[in-house]
C-alpha cells in the first residue's frame, strides 16, 4: 500500500505574524484513492475527497481540517464548515486564481469564520490580495523566505474596491465637499 504524502511547514503566516505550524497537509500519492488512503493521527488537513469518503471516521476527531482544490466547489461543505478548525485552499500554481473565488465564497456566502489557509504555490506577491479575499493564514512556498513574504501583507496602504476585508469602496469612504459654482461650469454665461 502506498503511503500518503504528508507536507509539514515549520512556520506559516497567521494573524500577520510568522508562527509555528502544528498542522500537516495530507495529499494523495499517485494511485491512491480517497476511500482507501490510511489517514494517520494528528492535526491533519485532508483533501475534500478524503473527507467526503471517510466523513464518519474523520468526523469523530477533535482536530481535523479540509483542503479544497482549485477545481472543487466549497458549497459541498455547506452546513459542515463549523466542524473544521481550518479550511485550506490549494493553489497548484501561482497563476491559478480560482482559489481567490473559493475563499471569497467561503467567507461571504457560506459564512465560514475559522482559519482560512492558502496552501500550495503561495508567493509574497499574492498575499495582499489573498488577505482581501478572506485568507488569514498562509503556508508559503518553502523555498522562499517567509519573513520576506510577510511583508507582502502590507505592500499597499489603501484599497479602492470593496471585498471581505473592506466592505465599502474608497469612493464611499471619502467625504467630499463638492460645490459647483455656475461661473465654474464654463457654458459661456
Amino acid at each position: 500500500m502506498l503511503d500518503a504524502i504528508l507536507e509539514n511547514h515549520a512556520q506559516i503566516i497567521k494573524g500577520r505574524e510568522v508562527v509555528a505550524d502544528d498542522w500537516t497537509v495530507l495529499r494523495l500519492a499517485e494511485g491512491q484513492t480517497a476511500d482507501t488512503v490510511a489517514v494517520p493521527q494528528g492535526k491533519l488537513i485532508v483533501p475534500l475527497a478524503v473527507w467526503q469518503s471517510q466523513r464518519e471516521t474523520l468526523g469523530a476527531r477533535d482536530a481535523i481540517g479540509v483542503w479544497i482544490g482549485s477545481d472543487e466547489r466549497p458549497e459541498v461543505l455547506k452546513g459542515e464548515l463549523d466542524r473544521f478548525a481550518v479550511v485550506a485552499v490549494d493553489f497548484p500554481k501561482f497563476t491559478d486564481g480560482r482559489g481567490y473565488s473559493i475563499a471569497y465564497n467561503l467567507r461571504m456566502r457560506l459564512g465560514y469564520q475559522g482559519e482560512l489557509r492558502a496552501i500550495g504555490d503561495v508567493l509574497r506577491d499574492q498575499l495582499f490580495q489573498m488577505q482581501r479575499c478572506g485568507f488569514d493564514a498562509f503556508a508559503t512556498r518553502q523555498d522562499r523566505d517567509i519573513n520576506d513574504a510577510l511583508k507582502g501583507l502590507t505592500d499597499f496602504s489603501e484599497v479602492y474596491q470593496a471585498s471581505v476585508d473592506e466592505k465599502t469602496p474608497l469612493f464611499r469612504r471619502q467625504e467630499r465637499d463638492v460645490r459647483i459654482e455656475t461661473s465654474d461650469v464654463g457654458f459661456g454665461i
